[in-house]
């Protein structure tokens, strides 16, 4: 018998199919059997005196799976003799034996035992049919036939049906190791592309954040060591800027290793990151923003701030502009974030860095898009457009 547990369709088959044979076994065993001793006498009572045993032992095999009273191999070692007394007696014989042989393959434990168990059965069956003939029976009788017929054609009938159940637990046995294995390399695939994407994100997030906050902080102090003896105001305006970013990018480093997301980008926000611009770079910025912030949620706003800083970012270190324009409209379907510069410009198609496939792969995976357009001496146009499904 396996070990492995049922799947519960397992179990209600097997049970259906226990309960079909439970009820060959009354009706094609015991009861023909019982209804030959009508005309008994003396030997039809004992016979019925064993069917009743039989019948009685087997109810309790069946009735109290879980706790048995009487044991399967027990019951093998009772049917046995029982079914060799109901051959010497009247109303049992060949029939009885055929009608039992099952019982010995769902009961035994294991091949060998079942083929012995009713081997012995059959012995028992075939001198109990020839009991009465003395010292010289004759073992050609129909009874000694049909239960020999019966055993071989039972024995190869369960070695068989033993063979294709071993051989089809071996392959469910290989498909699930296999599906074990599978499941682990998936989850080994799921989690290396989890720290992959995370890795993405967290590069990103430093580019447009940190990086952006050190390159701005070399910048200033470059500009703040000249304006120190020629313009101390000026100077002293560029270190409280430099002070401020270095205070930014703090908290934007705490951020991250907090895994907490900063706060979202309103109107106010990008305000304040134009008029920080201008006051580094001294590039006036038209800006049209709404008046009353964003009513979107964190994840948009922030993707429009970030895009926002990157493409000042790179107005502030390629570009050569002097004036920049920002519109920002938010519709019922779409929100749209135009930023405009009159640098000199570039050949869309030759650019590469991290910087536009990064806003590339931000707005992307918001079900955004981004679009720049850019000729050499033309000044450059970003467009970013996000679905406006999450406002608040």
């Amino acid at each position: 018998m396996s070990s492995e547990p049922q799947q519960p369709e397992d179990a209600i088959g097997i049970r259906g199919l226990s309960r079909w044979y439970d009820a060959c076994w009354v009706f094609l065993g015991l009861a023909p059997s019982a209804i030959a001793l009508h005309d008994g006498g003396r030997r039809g009572w004992l016979s019925a005196a064993v069917l009743a045993v039989l019948g009685v032992s087997y109810g309790l095999l069946r009735l109290w799976p879980g706790d048995r009273p009487v044991r399967p191999l027990v019951f093998l070692w009772l049917l046995i003799p029982a079914l060799g007394a109901m051959a010497a007696l009247p109303g049992g014989g060949a029939a009885l034996l055929i009608v039992s042989l099952p019982m010995f393959w769902i009961y035994a434990d294991g091949p060998r035992r079942a083929v012995a168990l009713s081997g012995v059965a059959t012995a028992a069956t075939v001198l109990g049919g020839v009991a009465d003939q003395g010292w010289s029976p004759d073992f050609r009788t129909g009874n000694a036939t049909a239960a020999l017929i019966g055993y071989a054609t039972g024995s190869l009938l369960g070695l068989w049906l033993h063979h294709i159940t071993t051989r089809n637990d071996a392959r469910a046995e290989r498909l699930s190791v296999e599906l074990e294995d599978a499941q682990r390399r998936l989850a080994q695939a799921h989690r290396r592309e989890g720290a992959a994407a995370e890795r993405e994100r967290l590069a990103r997030e430093i580019h447009d954040t940190l990086a952006q906050g050190f390159a701005s902080i070399v910048v200033l102090t470059e500009a703040a060591r000249t304006s120190l003896e020629s313009d101390p105001a000026r100077g002293a305006q560029q270190l409280r800027s430099i002070e401020q970013t270095a205070r930014e990018n703090l908290a934007e480093a705490r951020a991250l290793v907090g895994s907490a997301p900063r706060t979202g980008a309103s109107a106010d926000a990008l305000r304040r990151t134009l008029e920080r611009f201008t006051e580094d770079t001294g590039i006036p910025v038209a800006a049209e923003l709404p008046e009353h912030g964003l009513e979107l949620d964190q994840t948009t706003r922030i993707a429009l701030l970030r895009c926002t800083q990157e493409s000042l970012a790179n107005v502030r270190k390629h570009a050569a502009a002097t004036a920049v324009g920002i519109v920002l409209g938010v519709g019922p379907d779409a929100v749209e974030l135009e930023i405009t510069d009159d640098g000199r410009g570039f050949r869309v198609d030759d650019a590469s860095g991290f910087g536009l496939d990064g806003m590339r792969r931000r707005l992307a995976e918001l079900g955004g898009e981004l679009t720049v357009t850019s000729s050499p001496g033309d000044g450059t146009r970003v467009l970013a457009v996000l679905p406006a499904t999450g406002q608040e």
